[in-house]
């Protein structure tokens, strides 16, 4: 692969959140979800990521390449039109 979309950068550019609110289990957490799975799994962590780019996408969010490898060099893509981002994910309120 050259070229990807790096989900951390499009969280946090789409739901203007810091990049230290952009982990794995905080990006789920803020979403109201839970890790399913076992920690540190590949499959479980993609299949938990590929749940974060399905709520991006519900949002409103266009996912587009943000990242590609250039002569061994990690290059970030910037978009050519900025897209308006939705409002930072509130924690669920839960009920006692």
């Amino acid at each position: 692969a050259k070229k990807w979309i790096n989900i951390r950068k499009s969280y946090g550019n789409f739901y203007k959140v810091p990049r230290n609110q952009t982990k794995l289990t905080i990006m789920l957490e803020m979403l109201g979800m839970n890790y399913d799975g076992r920690p540190h799994s590949g499959l479980d962590d993609s299949k938990n990521i590929a749940r974060i780019a399905i709520r991006m996408l519900q949002d409103g969010c266009e996912l587009r390449v943000n990242e590609r490898m250039h002569a061994g060099q990690l290059m970030t893509i910037s978009s050519a039109a900025p897209l308006e981002g939705a409002p930072a994910p509130q924690m669920p309120r839960y009920r006692n």
